[in-house]
């Protein structure tokens, strides 16, 4: 531990920690604006400056670490001086007319910085260039005359999301955000994840769809998770007199810490459809308002009238909540069979024993991408696979269609459909020529040259991605709905076979948000739509897929 001396109080604290982090740990206030708490510390305002006995100047308490016998002082004239300086400056360089700004009044971390200092005015009158607003976003609007430049919309966009969409063109008293090469926002390479407007101190960048919808400080917030896909990010409803304003990222949260996609950030906002809020039943070809009673009787009187040998289909969205897919299981559950998945987890030989958390990804030196596009879904679990590629993390995607992901990869895979397997088994072949086994495998697999023959990737290709898998020391294999569709059981052994000679964490992306309940309640079967004379479909907020209404048209009665 090491001994520091803050405002007067001796405390100890771990080596690495900055002057900043200990103040917050000591519980002593200090001012900032580029710092964030999810981002790398940058030191560009240089409001959280401190004096620190022995150096000459004042120090940004942010980038600087603590040492042994070290002596801060938080709170003196020079210290208040140089922050409302700085202050002065900011607010001169800019539009920061605060009555005209939808941050105002308590939102905004430059107005409330101000108000702490005791600033009642300008002391220096603003003098600046107005900059053109951005309004070419469906979500965001971007506005460099409320920017203070402090860069942590640029930083979070590339160290939180991996995108590097975001950054400053020009010097001085000229610069500005831009995306891109300046490019309008809404034609950049923007994702649309929204990280950008959650961490900006100010109103240069805000969600277009909750603008002057009252204050996020006067609003209540409702925790709560994502069900956009499996991933489980959590989410923060901003709520105000039962409507629902806006969506952040729970920065507390397991396992997402802040992040969220556009399904889950914007597209929840943007659902159109008029909810349905009493029974319909269809007669003479249209739907027609009904009560409860009439329905649940009809449904009642048609189940119960199957004759012996009619079956009924039960179906139900992995959107569900838990408690739901329990109950459709308990009312459901003579129509059971084998599952899919499961049968195979019980055989596995991955090294973990079971799938790992997405925070492996984190830590990953080399991940291996199989059956999943992790730019159209799951796409937080997309953003730390792509931040850690400039650390120098190995990527390699396996998907015989086209995937957004491979544009990145250092190897892009790609099998003639249905012959994962046969890819898998060349690579743990080639994996034991090169003695990188770490497990021992038995040696009834493809060899590499059957397997290029096979898959139509090239020997050479397979033994150099070979090369780099046995190389890693934490390498991670992320599977997809790709690989765990109905046809590739030899493909899904295969893949744990080479989780285990690898000794490789292995991330299972399953479909919808409750895809991992369903499977743990035997639910996750396939829909073959044959010989039923009812089909019961629990659909909630679901979209059906085009699919699944022709497969159910035949069906002569249906509950949804």
């Amino acid at each position: 531990m090491i001994e520091v001396t803050i405002d007067g109080k001796q405390l100890d604290f771990n080596p690495g920690t900055t002057v900043l982090q200990a103040c917050r740990e000591a519980g002593i206030t200090i001012p900032t604006l580029c710092d964030h708490p999810a981002v790398k510390p940058y030191g560009g305002c240089r409001l959280c400056v401190v004096e620190v006995e022995g150096m000459r100047t004042l120090q940004a308490s942010c980038t600087l670490p603590v040492f042994n016998k070290m002596v801060v002082s938080t709170d003196t004239a020079r210290v208040r001086a140089a922050r409302e300086f700085i202050l002065t400056l900011l607010f001169s360089e800019r539009n920061h007319f605060c009555m005209y700004c939808q941050s105002s009044g308590g939102d905004c971390e430059l107005q409330n910085a101000a108000y702490a200092e005791g600033m009642t005015h300008w002391p220096l009158q603003p003098n600046w260039k107005p900059f053109e607003l951005d309004g070419s976003h469906p979500f965001i609007s971007l506005d460099n005359n409320r920017c203070i430049l402090c860069r942590r919309c640029v930083r979070a966009c590339s160290e939180l999301v991996g995108n590097a969409t975001l950054g400053i063109e020009n010097r001085g008293a000229r610069s500005l955000l831009v995306a891109d090469a300046g490019q309008p926002l809404g034609e950049s390479s923007c994702i649309s994840c929204g990280t950008c407007i959650q961490v900006c101190p100010t109103g240069a960048l805000i969600d277009r769809s909750s603008a002057y919808y009252g204050l996020s400080q006067q609003a209540e917030k409702v925790r709560s998770i994502c069900i956009g896909c499996s991933v489980g990010c959590g989410i923060e409803m901003v709520v105000r007199d039962g409507h629902l304003i806006r969506i952040n990222g729970d920065w507390e949260s397991e396992p997402s810490h802040g992040l969220l996609c556009q399904t889950g950030r914007f597209d929840s906002l943007e659902d159109g459809r008029q909810r349905i809020s009493t029974p319909h039943i269809r007669q003479n070809g249209e739907l027609m308002p009904a009560t409860w009673d009439q329905a649940l009787d009809l449904l009642a009187r048609q189940i119960q009238g199957l004759e012996g040998g009619q079956t009924i289909a039960a179906l139900a969205s992995t959107r569900l909540p838990a408690e739901a897919l329990y109950g459709f299981k308990s009312l459901f559950a003579g129509q059971l069979h084998s599952p899919l998945v499961t049968g195979i987890e019980e055989d596995r030989t991955s090294a973990t024993g079971g799938d790992t958390a997405l925070q492996a990804l984190n830590e990953a030196d080399c991940v291996l991408v199989v059956g999943a596009d992790l730019v159209r879904s799951h796409q937080v679990a997309g953003f730390l696979v792509k931040r850690s590629l400039p650390d120098g993390t190995t990527l390699i995607v396996v998907d015989p269609n086209d995937n957004q992901l491979g544009e990145l990869a250092h190897f892009q895979l790609r099998p003639a459909p249905g012959t994962d397997a046969a890819l898998l088994q060349g690579l743990m072949s080639s994996l034991k020529l090169l003695g990188l086994d770490k497990a021992g495998v038995s040696d009834t697999i493809l060899g590499p040259d059957e397997a290029a023959e096979v898959s139509g990737v090239p020997v050479e290709t397979i033994a150099e991605v070979s090369r780099y898998l046995g190389a890693a020391s934490k390498p991670v294999i992320v599977y997809g709905k790709g690989l765990t569709r109905p046809n590739a059981l030899a493909a899904l052994d295969s893949l744990h076979a080479l989780a285990g000679m690898l000794a490789a964490d292995t991330l299972n992306l399953r479909g919808k948000a409750n895809s991992m309940a369903a499977e743990c309640f035997d639910l996750n079967h396939v829909f073959r739509p044959a010989g039923f004379q009812a089909a019961y479909l629990a659909l909630g907020d679901d979209y059906p897929s085009e699919r699944l209404v022709r497969d159910l048209e035949p069906v002569p009665f249906l509950a949804v």
